[in-house]
């Protein structure tokens, strides 16, 4: 292939993969619609709406020309460096190609309607507490999950499939055993913590009403560095992030006006994974490379922001003041150390999502084993109630009162797959250990300048090793960039030791 066909092999397949990266935006746009303005009468008319774009978008994904092109540029791209930008485009579009041509558009045409319906039934059933109404659209999703899988036949395990659609390269198998371990070092430390007077956070449960809230969040957001001409706040019901280009990346939130906590650090969560995507390199824009490598890489940016920067007592040497300013009959007599302990509470709880650091992965394993029990069909969906709630009571001491607190407060089986989701949020906080570890090896005065509200080492950091590069390494292959080895949970063990030992008095 001469040098002038590679250019136009490549242009034309950039151009085909920017159709399909514009119709998934489109997407993106009607979802983040119906989870903040949509009225309920335009659920019917949105699912149809939906399942036509990603019908649409998937039948350009597969588009014979694509994987045509892909074989014309073959050559090229083995010609290349593995990690420069052509040849990192060209092999992320060929797995990209060759999984969704295993996948027939009507059956992601159905997929998306079901999930948009599923969706729109949960945000009615999970207030109402009717686990009994939402079984059969769960018995549904399973069936189409199991589906779906099966296209990608012969596989290890069912869910493997599901899993790699979140984070290629990892296998139920892995993390199985990487949660074992986890466990078996986390339950003493949860167990030990729990045992202890629990923090004071009266402070937190205040009323703090809504519009000052907003107003400091915001005001958060901007100095940590989430950009407004990019990017805006909207309210839902569970708080996500989305992106309809690199130039427009959404955050929403939820406001309890009784828990100044709730919004304020899952707010923070969302601006970090926002950063990652606003991060990426322009040059990726319409191509497979603009977004980030997993989920778990996109989790342990999240985290990172919401735990071990603006939980840390370094973040609120400078934020307490503006927050103090904020809410004066609240926070006026509230130190420092109050408030570091109150935002660092440890206690078992219900919710994952507003679970504490330290007992947050429990949560997401009881959810990472009861999905692989679903698809192996161990469990059937009558019986998810009561294996949830007897988890909860083994793993965490506590037994939700009813459903909607228990195994209808995810939306995450109610609006996509059982299986590939929950891992994500725990290997997240796995590798946030190793890389909040490397970037105070290359910037150890990052702690020191936190304190001064300044993040512009950190962000750069971020920048230059993580969020520059999008989709062009899978996990394994970004850790082994930045930290010289495998995914460890050592270094986020050592991390909550050092930071909930001394807070709680353990030996």
């Amino acid at each position: 292939m001469t040098g002038t066909s590679e250019t136009r092999a490549l242009t034309e397949l950039k151009q085909k993969l920017s159709e399909t990266w514009d119709l998934t935006m489109i997407h993106g746009l009607l979802d983040w619609d119906q989870s903040t303005y949509m009225p309920p009468g335009g659920g019917p008319a949105r699912a149809r709406q939906s399942a036509l774009i990603a019908g649409l978008a998937h039948e350009r994904r597969t588009d014979r020309e694509v994987g045509r092109l892909l074989d014309r540029l073959r050559p090229y791209e083995e010609s290349l460096p593995y990690d420069s930008d052509d040849a990192s485009l060209i092999r992320v579009a060929r797995r990209a190609f060759e999984r969704a041509s295993r996948v027939p558009p009507a059956f992601m045409a159905e997929l998306s309607r079901h999930f948009n319906l599923s969706y729109q039934a949960w945000a009615v059933a999970r207030p109402q507490n009717d686990f009994a109404g939402m079984a059969p659209l769960l018995q549904k999703t399973i069936d189409l999950s199991r589906r779906y899988a099966d296209y990608f036949s012969p596989y290890d395990h069912i869910a493997d499939p599901l899993i790699a659609e979140a984070d290629y390269g990892v296998t139920a198998a892995e993390v199985t055993q990487l949660f074992g371990r986890l466990r078996e070092r986390l339950a003493p430390l949860v167990r030990a913590i729990v045992a202890m007077p629990p923090a004071d956070d009266a402070c937190l449960k205040q009323h703090y009403p809504r519009g000052e809230q907003w107003a400091i969040n915001e005001s958060i957001l901007r100095s940590i560095g989430y950009d407004f001409e990019r990017g805006r706040l909207d309210v839902t019901h569970h708080p996500f992030m989305t992106k309809f280009s690199l130039g427009d990346v959404r955050i929403t939130t939820r406001v309890d006006e009784h828990d100044l906590g709730y919004a304020l650090f899952s707010t923070i969560h969302e601006a970090g994974h926002a950063m990652y995507e606003l991060g990426i390199d322009p040059a990726f824009e319409g191509t497979p490379l603009a977004d980030g490598a997993s989920s778990s890489v996109h989790e342990s940016q999240s985290r990172l922001w919401e735990n071990f920067v603006s939980r840390s007592l370094p973040f609120w040497q400078f934020f307490l003041k503006p927050l103090k300013a904020a809410f004066p009959a609240q926070l006026g007599g509230v130190d420092l150390e109050t408030f570091y302990r109150a935002i660092n509470r440890v206690e078992r709880s219900l919710i994952r999502t507003e679970a504490d650091e330290v007992t947050y992965n429990l949560h997401v394993m009881i959810r990472f084993d009861l999905e692989l029990a679903l698809l192996e069909g161990r469990l059937a969906v009558k019986d998810l109630p009561d294996a949830w709630n007897a988890r909860y009571a083994a793993d965490l001491g506590v037994a939700p009162p009813d459903d909607r607190d228990g195994v209808l407060q995810d939306v995450h089986w109610y609006a996509g797959f059982v299986g590939g989701a929950f891992q994500g949020y725990t290997l997240g906080n796995i590798l946030c250990g190793q890389l909040h570890e490397a970037a105070l090896v290359s910037h150890p005065s990052i702690s020191a300048d936190c304190a001064q509200g300044n993040f512009e080492a950190l962000h750069a950091w971020l920048g230059s090793e993580v969020h520059r590069h999008g989709a062009k390494f899978t996990t394994a292959e970004l850790v082994q960039r930045i930290t010289n080895g495998p995914l460890r949970i050592e270094p986020y063990l050592a991390y909550l030791e050092a930071k909930y030992v001394p807070l709680y008095g353990l030996d």
